[in-house]
């Protein structure tokens, strides 16, 4: 189990790398379908994956893209409206096929996955993208390998006992304070290795507020599966799941590291 998780989180690794670091539209053709995949997955957890009422959220993520894409974000109001009132059709027209817990899965799912991956994509897009970029995944996943450490040495007091028994308060402060000193080395490092101007406070600042929030995209993710009475969301990833058990920190992540970035960028 331990080799095959390994050997599968090299691909990954390698494959984000390749996408992340190419950018433009490679990274955006990969976010869409992950970002659909991620929705599949969401879905199937309410059985409704292959049913009329998900392909009305599937055609909103893509419209979502398309108004992303080609610079039309203005528009977003009007799209949330239409999809709202598609979906409600789809409802109403074919009751009592499905109950309203399905439809506000199927709302929620366009947000939750499909709008907050994509700003991984806008996050790469920024002036300074091609180096801001690494601190969601800094953040996100160096958060939690600190937290996994330091819970493990001292951890005592129980974060949330009832729905992840196993991670600690003092490994939550400790994966923040972790995510903080990797974005300020990583500060260092671009600035040497790759002549930037990174703020090394600014960035220890970003990735700390990145591995905070980042721990709260993984419980709520553990709250749905727990909800609903599943180990994993799916199995793409050998020995890590589907696109939601690896990406659920990421989704909270991408969003904070977009706006922390850009806020600070214009009040330097």
């Amino acid at each position: 189990m331990f080799k095959t998780r390994l050997l599968s989180g090299i691909v990954l690794v390698i494959i984000l790398i390749a996408t992340v670091g190419c950018g433009g539209e490679i990274l955006f053709g990969v976010l869409g379908v992950i970002s659909l995949i991620g929705m599949t997955e969401l879905y199937k957890v309410v059985d409704v994956q292959k049913k009329p009422i998900a392909f009305a959220g599937y055609l909103a993520a893509v419209a979502y893209y398309a108004l992303l894409y080609t610079n039309q974000l203005n528009r977003l109001p009007l799209l949330i409206m239409g999809f709202m009132i598609v979906l409600m059709a789809v409802y109403v027209f074919s009751y009592p096929a499905f109950v309203a817990d399905q439809v506000a899965t199927v709302f929620f799912g366009v947000f939750y996955v499909a709008m907050m991956m994509s700003y991984v994509y806008q996050t790469r897009m920024l002036e300074d993208g091609g180096i801001v970029v690494w601190l969601i995944f800094l953040s996100s996943w160096g958060c939690d390998t600190c937290a996994y450490c330091v819970g493990m040495l001292i951890g005592k007091h129980k974060m949330a006992p009832k729905l992840s028994p196993k991670k600690s308060v003092e490994g939550g402060i400790g994966g923040i304070v972790g995510a903080a000193l990797l974005g300020a080395i990583f500060a260092v490092a671009m600035n040497h290795f790759a002549g930037a101007q990174a703020n090394v406070l600014h960035y220890a600042i970003i990735c700390g507020a990145g591995g905070a929030i980042s721990q709260i995209g993984d419980l709520a993710a553990s709250a749905i599966k727990r909800n609903h009475d599943i180990k994993d969301y799916g199995t793409l990833i050998p020995g890590h799941g589907g696109i939601l058990d690896r990406f659920d920190s990421v989704l909270f992540t991408a969003p904070v590291i977009y706006f922390l970035t850009t806020f600070l960028a214009g009040n330097l």
